[in-house]
């Protein structure tokens, strides 16, 4: 027997091959099987990208998928969305990846769109209100899941646990604000993994399955490196002008135009401070989120802020829409001389894209500079310690959700710089409690699953006011 050697095609051809083997019409269906059926949060989504693209199209090897993943928790924003864009841009391009996250984006975008208007116009009539007080208990329940998950695969040694304790002392207690936490985090990873250090070595990761996995060379897209993925300064440029000018001329306008203290203007801003500075995942947002929609600006209430994201746990697409929520109220309830509803509406789709369109521009740009990153001990340090205060950040969201959904009188106390947020005992709502304690012995005990146990918890509490 002798061995027949392997043809290599060049790096053009390997891209003519990649594009005519992986036809973009059936990519198109395939992202948008991928959006609508995009539920339970980044690790469900990643999981789902990851069954469909390497198990059952092989399209793409099980070691650039990880890579992929693990450059897209190195960023602000939402990784799913992001890994979408990723993988859409290597097989078909920037078409390909505009293609993929905005497909990625879409059905939440629509249905969050529709329930605001919904809650807005019925969410004090008996039923839909009994609806949304059951999933404010399901949704303290979920992000006490989230630590718990996040935690197990975070906190690996004492130095995590450290930090993550740290880190929740230093929004909880000191009202340190989240972007300072997360480059601290990162700051602290960085040096401990370049000097050596054992504690602060490891990445992260979505628990994806061990078993057998897809090599690369197997895979439609193959090991080698198509020629749009190369790195370009030339593209880099363009690509960041036309993205820039898409995301920050509309705020520039806006500020301009109406200066601060308009909602769009402010919606504008935030949003896009928060697309620069929210690493961590959906659940680290929203604690930022909700620290200055909720407390600095008064968009909404506590309360609204978990009803939003029940919202975006039962429908399809990033947890992070519920932003989009949050700038829809925002506008509604300040809307100058327009329709509430219309300016509602805009204020909405103009959260949503500034938060998202910022996550196209970090993949095209920095994308074909992927390579430069892999086996990088420092920055893989950086994500492990990120990761672990982002533990602390969700128990701090976690403690945040419970006293307003559990209790009926918050007062907040402060003691020198500490700054204390303190439940009225008698105050407890005996009601949301039992509904908590199910939702809770649902996720952990039984292991249910988010959206039947949102869905269980609002018909319960639909049911209650109804008796009631």
């Amino acid at each position: 027997m002798t061995d027949v050697p392997t043809t290599r095609l060049p790096n053009t051809e390997l891209a003519r091959a990649h594009d005519h083997g992986i036809a973009f019409g059936e990519a198109v269906r395939v992202w948008t099987k991928i959006a609508c059926l995009s539920f339970g949060g980044p690790a469900g989504q990643i999981a789902l990208m990851h069954r469909v693209l390497v198990d059952e199209k092989r399209w793409i090897g099980e070691e650039r998928f990880l890579h992929a993943l693990n450059y897209c928790m190195l960023l602000p924003g939402p990784e799913a969305q992001q890994l979408a864009t990723y993988i859409g841009w290597l097989l078909h391009r920037t078409k390909g990846g505009l293609v993929a996250g905005g497909l990625f984006v879409l059905p939440g975008l629509l249905a969050i769109m529709a329930l605001s208007w919904v809650y807005v116009a019925f969410g004090n009539v008996g039923i839909v209100a009994g609806l949304f007080f059951g999933l404010k208990a399901a949704v303290l329940a979920i992000v006490l899941e989230a630590v718990n998950r996040i935690g197990r695969r975070a906190l690996r040694n004492r130095t995590m646990v450290a930090i993550a304790a740290a880190a929740f002392a230093a929004i909880f207690l000191l009202d340190v604000p989240f972007p300072a936490i997360i480059l601290a985090a990162g700051l602290i990873g960085y040096v401990g993994a370049r000097s050596g250090s054992a504690a602060f070595t490891g990445g992260g990761g979505h628990g994806l399955s061990k078993g057998a996995v897809l090599a690369d060379a197997d895979s439609a897209l193959g090991e080698g490196v198509p020629e749009h993925a190369r790195p370009n300064l030339r593209w880099a440029l363009r690509i960041s002008a036309v993205f820039l000018a898409l995301w920050l001329v509309p705020v520039a306008v806006l500020v301009l135009a109406f200066g601060t203290g308009n909602v769009f203007a402010d919606v504008a801003v935030f949003f896009s401070k928060m697309a620069v500075v929210t690493f961590g995942g959906a659940y680290a947002v929203l604690a930022y989120v909700a620290q200055q929609a909720v407390e600095h600006y008064g968009w909404l209430e506590p309360g609204e802020m978990l009803d939003g994201l029940g919202l975006a746990e039962t429908t399809p697409g990033p947890l992070i829409m519920v932003t989009q929520f949050v700038g829809f109220l925002a506008a509604f309830r300040d809307p100058g001389a327009m329709n509430p509803y219309v300016a509602g509406t805009l204020g909405g789709l103009l959260t949503t894209w500034v938060t998202f369109l910022p996550c196209f521009l970090w993949i095209f740009l920095g994308a074909p500079f992927i390579e430069r990153l892999r086996g990088n001990r420092a920055l893989s340090g950086a994500l492990s310690t990120i990761t672990a205060a982002v533990v602390g950040v969700i128990l701090n969201l976690a403690v945040w959700f419970g006293l307003h959904v559990l209790f009926r009188q918050v007062a907040e106390v402060r003691i020198g710089p500490l700054s204390l947020d303190v439940p009225r005992l008698a105050s407890l709502d005996p009601v949301a409690s039992v509904q908590f304690v199910a939702a809770a012995i649902a996720l952990f005990r039984f292991n249910l699953g988010v959206v039947p146990t949102l869905l269980g918890a609002a018909g319960a509490g639909a049911l209650w006011h109804f008796v009631a």
